[in-house]
């Protein structure tokens, strides 16, 4: 490590040798052991923090590390992404969106090679779920580069930095963990902070070093003065620096004003004069100026031409970077008339100029100029800026942070501001334009038109935003304020969304019945309210009702030429046919509405998978992968669903849990409940009762929080096959029933794969009548889609186990294995088997029960392969079928001869993995990263960490060089 003890670079590290010392020892531990880490380093402004950082970033440089520096900035804080691009973007904060990734050394683009293109980056703009793509993205750029040479990644002031760099810094240390690369934040001390957000989620993932910076000692302001005069400090000068209370940064401002100032800061010391400057404040976004930094600033400010010191004035109102262009603007003059003034602001140390954009050196002295600006001319300059902003070409976002600091009740021209910039950022951070419309909101006068209006595109903004129960209360304050009619109507349109997503969907029936009913909505918003009218409808029971208003909706949407109220009827149509149990039906409604709006493609893969047509399912994966509308939370779940149905479990359990952390992350739970619901299956498929029971706790937690008919059905079916597990088949029974209670359209959702299961708890509970309605029910279903396998199929399996026919069975395991889900024909199987058993056909029933063991054994269903193998061991022992339950465990063996273990796996070392997990091993020990492991094996990069994690956990290593260690003294299997 070249580099590392060479002697201090900047004399500003006087008292700072144990701090470094400490970033020394961690660039060398992730270069040395391939494993990432995050330091934060911590203390009042000017008091090292970025001195500090810049060191251990060029200590990183000289050991080899691809270097990124970057800073986020106060008045920038609201721009999507320009805290991230500043340290791994290449360009201007302003223009984040189409720089380049670089990682050039020292923090510069020189020599260095794009990691993403601009391009890439800037698609940002348009898409949803984006902060989860970005992740991934910018996850497969680093990794690939850690690949080679390890990195540094740092973000000074990084309390400043926007919400989406936030989001993305919150999941990227752990994401990357396994790879070299080494995260150093800098923050002012803020609990519950931006800072201490991302040590958090960063914190047991990888190791996290906190640095806090406390002042400095007297000696080491004394070397600091040094440094700065070139002598020893005398009394007058001492006392001075005491000022400074160890903050080094303001001792070397006080004395840089003493150099410059000559006698004159020394008499004010001496004499008392500056004494109230001492204390002076001054806010940008209400920050504190430190006490004595006014003294200092202020001696080297009169030594400036008054011109010089006017244009400081104008670019600290614009803030820390600023162009030139744009404060020559603010001041009113051509550029070319404050050449002067820039030259003398640089040539001072006051100003940096990097030939793009100039920057105050030093937050703390652009506070300090602005301090000096009086309130009343800053909030009128912050108004101005905006104006000068726009005009100049900027993205209304730029602009904003002034129209917060200037704008005034009442101003049109900042809430039309404040608008297009909420339009501009809703795709990539909702939650940022549901609070810019809700302070537009607050700039109107209530009652106007313009108010509705705002309300209006506030209410939409809030819903994307999942703020629900905001947009509703913002909604009815708004229809309170009595609107004009065809303003009733809009707003009560905008409302949809926000009822679909809280499950009101009478409440949603009743309001778009209630606005149509006032026949003076414009055509556009009538087919939206028709449209929402139809979805609300696929609630219901007269389903026939429901399709024919989706109909009627959708000839409404394609006369008028409305985009939304075209995807709210296809939407609705897929509803209705997925609730009626027609997933052919469905799937062309869903095609059609993946085809207008590529976000939708998860719903159309769910119904290509409802239908059996896996192969277009996986081509339909394939591509959504690299289609960054794709909502990437409910593309997990349909792969979960997808490798569910064809016997993966490993990945199916990875998939929904993936999904989960996917939800989180964006704050939106849609899939949460069911996808614990399918986990606990799995979970009981594979033998682990304390894990299924997990799953089951964790979906009635959230069924409480979301207790809409379908969770309620689906938690409570989940509720019957545990009961029937544990043996307590009335509670089963009654569970199964209230399924069929809650409507016709929730025994299609629940039962099209699991009916089967629930014909057997109800004969083993001996209640025929339940048995026969929903053999009954699994016919109707097969006659609605004669063409999809898994219907038929289990139509006649359910009715062989009414009638008790092996016939029927047999013909069942016939359809089922035409069909793509191995689960369900070893399922049918084992009924079969059982059933030939009892009839005395002893070679045939050993034959159906062998495959079904070893189909199951070869899914990891251990539960599901004992069930087989007991009643394999009954055709060689001589006893009945018996009724067994779907739980169980032990050992048996595949066809093969292999043994399978149904008991728990270790929870430590190679043979703890799953084969899935230690598929995923091989391939990155191998030197691939997660997404051309996700490549080769089918599955997406999410995914992929997440069994990647659970490798790492089990496996105790906690680098890709550890694994490729490990795995490459592990046995040929």
């Amino acid at each position: 490590m070249t580099g590392m003890d060479g002697p201090l670079s900047r004399t500003g590290l006087r008292g700072r040798e144990a701090e470094l010392r400490t970033l020394a020892s961690l660039i060398s531990s992730v270069a040395d052991t391939g494993s990432g880490a995050l330091a934060l380093i911590q203390g009042e402004p000017g008091i090292g923090k970025t001195t500090l950082l810049t060191e251990a970033a060029a200590k990183a440089g000289a050991a080899g590390f691809s270097v990124c520096v970057g800073r986020a900035d106060e008045l920038h804080h609201l721009v999507p992404l320009s805290s991230l691009a500043a340290c791994v973007v290449y360009g201007d904060p302003d223009v984040a969106l189409d720089g380049v990734l670089y990682d050039g050394p020292d923090g510069t683009p020189d020599g260095g090679r794009p990691l993403l293109s601009g391009d890439a980056f800037a698609e940002l703009a348009r898409h949803h779920d984006q902060g989860i793509w970005l992740v991934e993205r910018l996850a497969e750029a680093i990794e690939t580069r850690a690949a080679g040479t390890p990195v540094l990644i740092s973000l000074d002031d990084v309390q400043w930095a926007d919400p989406l760099s936030r989001f993305v810094l919150q999941q990227l240390p752990a994401r990357l963990r396994t790879s070299p690369v080494l995260w150093i934040l800098t923050s002012r001390p803020e609990p519950a902070g931006p800072a201490e957000e991302i040590v958090a989620a960063a914190a047991g993932n990888l190791p996290t070093v906190a640095l806090p910076l406390g002042p400095l000692s007297g000696s080491a302001v004394s070397q600091l003065a040094g440094d700065t005069l070139g002598s020893d400090v005398d009394g007058p000068v001492r006392k001075l620096l005491d000022g400074a209370g160890g903050n080094p940064f303001l001792a070397v401002e006080l004395l840089a004003g003493l150099r410059s100032d000559g006698a004159a800061a020394t008499t004010a010391v001496k004499g008392g004069g500056e004494a109230d400057a001492l204390g002076v404040t001054g806010t940008s976004g209400e920050e504190s100026i430190p006490p004595g930094l006014v003294t200092g600033v202020r001696g080297r400010l009169r030594s400036l031409s008054p011109d010089t010191l006017r244009f400081l004035q104008m670019a600290a109102v614009l803030g820390r970077r600023f162009g030139f262009q744009d404060a020559a603007a603010l001041r009113g003059l051509p550029a070319a008339e404050l050449i002067t003034a820039l030259d003398e602001a640089v040539r001072t140390g006051l100003l940096d100029d990097d030939g793009d954009r100039l920057a105050f050196r030093h937050d703390l002295l652009r506070q300090a100029v602005y301090a000096d600006v009086s309130p009343s001319a800053r909030k009128a300059l912050h108004r101005e800026a905006a104006r000068i902003l726009v005009a100049a070409g900027h993205r209304p976002i730029d602009a904003v942070p002034h129209i917060l600091l200037g704008a005034v009740p009442g101003d049109e021209e900042a809430v039309a501001l404040l608008r297009r910039a909420a339009e501009d950022v809703l795709p990539v951070t909702p939650d940022l334009a549901a609070d810019l419309m809700t302070r537009a909101l607050e700039l109107v006068p209530p009652a106007r038109p313009l108010w509705f209006s705002v309300g209006e595109q506030a209410i939409l903004c809030l819903t994307r935003a999942s703020r629900n129960l905001e947009a509703l209360a913002m909604g009815d304050r708004l229809l309170a304020g009595r609107p004009p009619l065809e303003t009733f109507g809009r707003l009560q349109a905008a409302l949809g969304g926000t009822l679909w997503s809280m499950d009101l969907a009478g409440e949603l029936r009743r309001r778009a019945e209630a606005a149509l009913a006032t026949g003076s909505v414009a055509p556009e918003i009538a087919a939206r309210l028709t449209a929402l009218r139809a979805l609300a409808l696929s609630r219901e029971q007269d389903l026939v009702a429901a399709r024919e208003a989706g109909e009627d909706a959708l000839r409404g949407a394609l006369a008028i030429g409305d985009r939304e109220a075209h995807v709210l009827a296809l939407s609705g149509l897929g509803e209705i046919a997925q609730n009626a149990g027609e997933s052919m039906v469905a799937r062309e409604r869903f095609a059609a509405l993946s085809t207008l709006d590529s976000a939708f493609l998860p719903e159309e893969i769910v119904a290509h998978l409802h239908a059996d047509d896996f192969a277009a399912a996986e081509r339909l994966l394939a591509r959504a992968r690299d289609v960054t509308e794709t909502r990437q939370a409910m593309l997990q779940w349909a792969q979960g669903q997808h490798d569910l149905g064809i016997g993966r479990l490993d990945d199916a359990d990875a998939g929904f849990a993936t999904m989960e952390r996917l939800e989180n992350e964006v704050r939106v739970s849609v899939q949460q409940l069911n996808g614990r619901v399918l986990r606990s299956r799995i979970a009981l498929l594979r033998g682990d009762g304390d894990a299924a029971l997990a799953h089951l706790d964790a979906a009635r937690e959230r069924l409480a929080a979301k207790p809409n008919p379908g969770n309620t059905a689906a938690v409570r079916f989940l509720e019957a096959i545990h009961a029937e597990a544990d043996g307590d088949l009335d509670r089963a029974v009654d569970r199964i029933r209230h399924v069929q209670r809650e409507g016709s359209f929730m025994r299609w959702r629940l039962l099209r794969v699991y009916v089967a299961a629930a014909v057997r708890t109800a004969l083993r509970a001996g209640d025929r009548a339940l048995a026969e309605d929903l053999a009954a029910q699994a016919g109707t279903y097969a006659d609605l889609n004669p063409a999809v396998p898994t219907a038929t199929g289990l139509a006649a399996q359910a009715l062989g186990l009414v009638r008790d026919d092996p016939a029927l069975l047999v013909r069942a395991t016939e359809l089922l294995g035409a069909g793509p889900r191995p689960l369900v024909r070893a399922d049918a199987d084992v009924d079969l088997g059982r059933a030939l058993l009892a009839a005395g056909d002893r070679s045939r029933a050993a034959a159906a029960l062998a495959r079904a063991r070893d189909t199951f054994a070869e899914a990891g269903a251990h539960a599901g392969a004992a069930r087989a193998q007991r009643a394999l061991d009954r055709t060689v022992s001589g006893s009945g079928s018996g009724s067994g339950s779907d739980s169980g465990s032990g050992s048996v063996r595949g066809s093969g001869g292999r043994r399978v273990t149904a008991g728990p796996r270790p929870v430590q070392g190679w043979e703890a993995l799953t084969a899935s997990e230690k598929k995923i091993a091989r391939l990155i020990a191998q030197g691939h990263t997660n997404r051309s492991a996700a490549d080769l094996l089918v599955l997406s990069p999410h995914t992929v960490n997440t069994h990647l994690t659970s490798a790492f956990r089990k496996l105790s290593v906690n680098s890709r060089v550890q694994l490729a260690n490990l795995v490459t003294a592990l046995p040929d299997d």
